[in-house]
Protein backbone atom coordinates (compact mmCIF):
# COMPACT_ATOMS: atom_id res chain seq x y z
CA UNK A 1 0.00 0.00 0.00
CA UNK A 2 1.43 3.41 -0.77
CA UNK A 3 0.89 6.41 1.16
CA UNK A 4 0.42 10.04 -0.51
CA UNK A 5 3.32 12.41 -0.18
CA UNK A 6 2.81 15.23 2.17
CA UNK A 7 2.34 18.55 0.09
CA UNK A 8 4.76 20.97 1.25
CA UNK A 9 4.77 24.96 0.35
CA UNK A 10 8.61 24.47 -1.93
CA UNK A 11 5.89 21.91 -4.07
CA UNK A 12 2.63 24.06 -4.41
CA UNK A 13 5.15 27.29 -4.99
CA UNK A 14 6.50 24.98 -7.69
CA UNK A 15 3.67 24.27 -8.80
CA UNK A 16 1.93 27.61 -9.48
CA UNK A 17 4.63 29.62 -11.17
CA UNK A 18 3.43 29.36 -14.77
CA UNK A 19 0.12 30.93 -13.10
CA UNK A 20 2.45 33.41 -10.57
CA UNK A 21 4.43 34.33 -14.13
CA UNK A 22 1.45 34.95 -16.14
CA UNK A 23 0.62 37.33 -13.62
CA UNK A 24 3.20 39.30 -13.14
CA UNK A 25 3.97 40.18 -16.73
CA UNK A 26 -0.05 41.32 -17.17
CA UNK A 27 2.26 44.70 -17.33
CA UNK A 28 2.68 45.25 -21.12
CA UNK A 29 6.67 46.55 -20.29
CA UNK A 30 7.48 43.42 -17.82
CA UNK A 31 5.67 41.53 -20.86
CA UNK A 32 7.99 42.79 -23.45
CA UNK A 33 11.11 42.74 -21.53
CA UNK A 34 10.75 39.28 -20.34
CA UNK A 35 9.80 38.42 -24.26
CA UNK A 36 13.09 40.36 -25.13
CA UNK A 37 15.36 38.32 -22.63
CA UNK A 38 13.90 35.02 -23.77
CA UNK A 39 14.67 36.26 -27.32
CA UNK A 40 18.14 37.04 -26.63
CA UNK A 41 18.66 33.47 -24.89
CA UNK A 42 17.97 32.09 -27.86
CA UNK A 43 19.89 33.92 -30.21
CA UNK A 44 22.82 32.96 -27.34
CA UNK A 45 22.26 29.41 -27.72
CA UNK A 46 22.36 29.76 -31.53
CA UNK A 47 25.47 32.00 -31.60
CA UNK A 48 27.40 29.70 -29.31
CA UNK A 49 26.15 26.52 -31.03
CA UNK A 50 27.47 28.03 -34.01
CA UNK A 51 30.73 29.27 -32.62
CA UNK A 52 31.85 26.07 -30.86
CA UNK A 53 31.08 23.75 -33.26
CA UNK A 54 32.71 25.96 -36.35
CA UNK A 55 35.97 25.97 -33.89
CA UNK A 56 36.32 22.16 -33.51
CA UNK A 57 35.14 20.88 -37.14
CA UNK A 58 34.54 17.59 -35.43
CA UNK A 59 31.42 17.76 -33.84
CA UNK A 60 29.30 19.12 -36.93
CA UNK A 61 27.12 16.16 -37.48
CA UNK A 62 26.52 15.95 -33.40
CA UNK A 63 25.49 19.95 -33.04
CA UNK A 64 23.03 19.38 -36.01
CA UNK A 65 21.13 16.70 -34.58
CA UNK A 66 21.35 18.77 -31.36
CA UNK A 67 19.91 21.58 -32.94
CA UNK A 68 17.81 19.56 -35.00
CA UNK A 69 16.35 17.81 -31.87
CA UNK A 70 15.56 21.07 -29.85
CA UNK A 71 13.97 22.75 -33.15
CA UNK A 72 11.93 19.70 -33.04
CA UNK A 73 10.46 19.95 -29.71
CA UNK A 74 9.78 22.97 -29.77
CA UNK A 75 7.55 22.78 -32.56
CA UNK A 76 5.54 19.72 -31.13
CA UNK A 77 4.80 21.55 -28.09
CA UNK A 78 3.82 24.63 -30.01
CA UNK A 79 1.84 22.36 -31.80
CA UNK A 80 0.16 20.85 -28.70
CA UNK A 81 -1.32 23.97 -27.91
CA UNK A 82 -4.70 24.69 -29.10
CA UNK A 83 -4.92 27.40 -31.55
CA UNK A 84 -6.99 30.02 -29.37
CA UNK A 85 -3.85 29.98 -26.91
CA UNK A 86 -1.90 33.35 -29.20
CA UNK A 87 -1.91 35.61 -26.33
CA UNK A 88 -0.80 33.03 -23.82
CA UNK A 89 2.53 33.83 -22.33
CA UNK A 90 3.95 30.08 -22.43
CA UNK A 91 3.17 30.51 -26.34
CA UNK A 92 4.90 33.75 -27.03
CA UNK A 93 8.31 32.94 -25.03
CA UNK A 94 8.15 29.62 -27.10
CA UNK A 95 7.85 31.11 -30.14
CA UNK A 96 10.61 34.17 -28.98
CA UNK A 97 13.32 31.24 -28.59
CA UNK A 98 12.59 29.83 -31.97
CA UNK A 99 13.36 32.52 -33.33
CA UNK A 100 16.22 33.77 -31.42
CA UNK A 101 17.71 30.56 -32.14
CA UNK A 102 16.89 30.75 -35.92
CA UNK A 103 18.39 33.98 -35.85
CA UNK A 104 21.66 33.01 -33.93
CA UNK A 105 22.48 29.84 -36.05
CA UNK A 106 21.59 31.95 -39.30
CA UNK A 107 23.56 34.68 -38.28
CA UNK A 108 26.57 32.31 -37.76
CA UNK A 109 25.85 30.81 -40.87
CA UNK A 110 26.28 33.98 -42.98
CA UNK A 111 29.41 34.70 -41.31
CA UNK A 112 31.24 31.70 -42.68
CA UNK A 113 29.94 32.61 -46.07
Amino acid sequence: MTSRLQSTRLQTRLGEWTTRLSEWAQNPWRRSSLLLIVLMTGFFLGNAIGSITGANGLMDPIAALVTVVIWEVMVRLRRSWRPNLRGVLGVQMLDMARIGLLYGLLLEGFKLL
